[in-house]
């Protein structure tokens, strides 16, 4: 499989794992599939964008408090851009959690 689909499948999973968390997680809005792919590019370009200024460190793809914290963090920024996402503080805490879980299983970041 080439790469571009290897990162095109993973994008697409990431979506779903976004919609299925917004079924699941209490103060995470449920997202559509389109506005799910739009989420998870903008979650995406912000850990990007944060690795890049602060260091892999405190990345959201980092391991540990510092990449959880950060993870919820840019999961809570992320509903300022992308339409019909909301996202209450403890929602995005529990949503970085349940990610983290299913990312362990499931590897959904684009990296």
């Amino acid at each position: 499989m080439s790469d571009w689909v290897r990162h095109l499948v993973r994008f697409v999973v990431s979506a779903l794992v976004l919609m299925f968390v917004g079924l699941i997680v209490p103060g995470f809005s449920t997202l559509s599939f389109l506005n799910a792919l739009i989420a998870a590019a903008v979650i995406t370009i912000l850990g990007y964008v944060i690795e890049a200024i602060i260091g892999k460190g405190v990345s959201p793809y980092g391991r540990g408090i510092v990449g959880f914290l950060v993870s919820a963090a840019v999961i809570y920024a992320a509903q300022f851009v992308v339409p019909t996402m909301r996202v209450t503080v403890l929602g995005a805490l529990i949503a970085a959690f349940v990610i983290g879980l299913i990312d362990m299983f499931i590897p959904t970041t684009l990296r």
